[in-house]
């Protein structure tokens, strides 16, 4: 599956924007994005393999550039955004996607930095993204915008407190903002992956193998998710077949929160 990316048109003339780009579900985004028409922004820290998404997709045909952006920095995530209108024009559609993983944790022992790390780049990353996002996509005229929570926005997980808190925090950022835009033409939703089989998870398993059948076993579907499948999800977000989507949490996790 992680090679089958249908080509169409349906994102022809729009301009997409993708935050953590580089890998897993964003590369996955970035690639069906252009697939479908769109001229794509990549963003991501790692600007190598972010480099070398944006040539993938360049080789296709398509239009894409790279920037390279730290989410938590207001600055960088400017520049970014302003990336899309200065070299396409427009913006359309984003798909807020960055993170990052850290050492499990309980909340006595969680170190201040790794918090403060985590919510600076999956909650108020999330938040930067979205305040420079909005004002192009309303002098385009509307569109859309998913972020990307995950089923540990919607339930508790031991050992996790700064993830499942930024989770969180994306689901209630994403409704209010949904409420306060839906009017003047901006879908904004999010979505609640289950684990999919990116590079950080893949990472993880490689040091200990037996956490694959574990992480299968709390799927009811039996499996983890391909990176494609969680990004079908986000960009049917951004197409008018979701016009009538606003401020939803959509779990796209085989069952996970479903038990």
């Amino acid at each position: 599956m992680a090679d089958a990316v249908s080509k169409t048109d349906e994102f022809e003339g729009r301009v997409a924007f993708v935050t953590g780009a580089a890998s897993g579900i964003g590369r996955a985004a970035s690639r069906l994005f252009a697939a479908r028409g769109a001229r794509v922004v990549l963003a991501d820290l790692e600007r190598e393999a972010g480099e070398a998404v944006a040539e993938e997709i360049r080789s296709t045909g398509a239009e894409a550039v790279f920037v390279e952006t730290d989410v938590a920095d207001g600055a960088a995530v400017a520049r970014a955004v302003a990336t899309a209108t200065e070299r396409f024009g427009r913006l359309d559609c984003a798909y807020n996607n960055a993170g990052l993983s850290g050492p499990p944790n309980f909340v006595a022992d969680m170190p201040e930095d790794q918090w403060r790390r985590t919510i600076d780049v999956m909650l108020t990353g999330v938040f930067l993204c979205m305040k420079n996002e909005i004002p192009a996509i309303l002098e385009s005229g509307g569109g859309a915008i998913v972020n990307c929570a995950s089923g540990a926005g919607l339930i508790g997980f031991p050992g996790q407190s700064a993830y499942v808190a930024s989770k969180h925090g994306v689901i209630g950022l994403t409704r209010a903002a949904a409420l306060e835009y839906g009017s003047q033409g901006i879908q904004i939703n999010s979505i609640c992956p289950g684990t999919a089989r990116t590079g950080m998870v893949e990472d993880v398993v490689r040091e200990t193998p037996e956490l694959q059948q574990e992480l299968e076993l709390l799927h009811p579907i039996g499996r983890i998710a391909e990176p494609e499948e969680i990004a079908e999800a986000a960009l049917w977000l951004c197409t008018e077949r979701a016009s009538f989507v606003l401020g939803t949490a959509l779990s796209v996790d085989g069952g996970y929160v479903a038990q």
